[in-house]
């Protein structure tokens, strides 16, 4: 399964490099082509890129992007996230999403174990992140975004990882 989806992956990227009129005229593609797209993209950006390509999944990049800020250690949120790439696994809700939705949590909730009061908080948060990507992207949906069934692919994997990173920062910066 890893081989598929790292395949997938690939495939994603390719094309959407493609599409964006960025793929190399050469027959082999350049591996560190995408180090050449982290040019004036902001630093969360380009660690979520970056974390990306050093074989973190799709959540894990998004997430372990935000982890100092959030007050949490990466290692920890890593492990938190790993059963959410791949649209968990399943090619269901895409990775990046998910990714969202966990720092809205994460920065959203009071940790209040006995009477919580932050849910509305929370559920509002990733609500307005999960719509802002949708808008983006035409879907949340992993299957969907690559195309599985229409051989049309939305965005690519690493497209992904910037759209949600771009937009948790909106969200950290208040402005979404």
């Amino acid at each position: 399964m890893s081989d598929d989806v790292t395949k997938l992956c690939d495939t994603a990227q390719a094309a959407g490099a493609a599409s964006a009129g960025t793929a190399p005229a050469a027959a082999k593609p350049d591996p560190d082509a995408w180090k050449k797209e982290l040019v004036g993209k902001s630093e969360k950006v380009q660690k979520a890129i970056t974390n990306h390509h050093n074989k973190y999944n799709c959540a894990q990049s998004v997430a372990c992007a935000f982890a100092e800020d959030l007050g949490m250690d990466e290692e920890t949120v890593f492990r938190m996230m790993e059963g959410f790439g791949f649209g968990m696994g399943a090619m269901h809700e895409c990775g990046a999403v998910s990714a969202m939705a966990a720092i809205a949590g994460m920065k959203e909730s009071d940790g209040n174990l006995q009477a919580p009061a932050s849910k509305k908080a929370s559920y509002k948060a990733a609500k307005a992140m999960l719509k802002a990507f949708e808008e983006k992207n035409g879907s949340t949906i992993c299957s969907v975004i690559k195309g599985v069934e229409t051989k049309k692919i939305l965005r690519s994997c690493d497209g992904c990882v910037e759209d949600a990173t771009d937009i948790v920062e909106r969200y950290m910066e208040g402005k979404l």
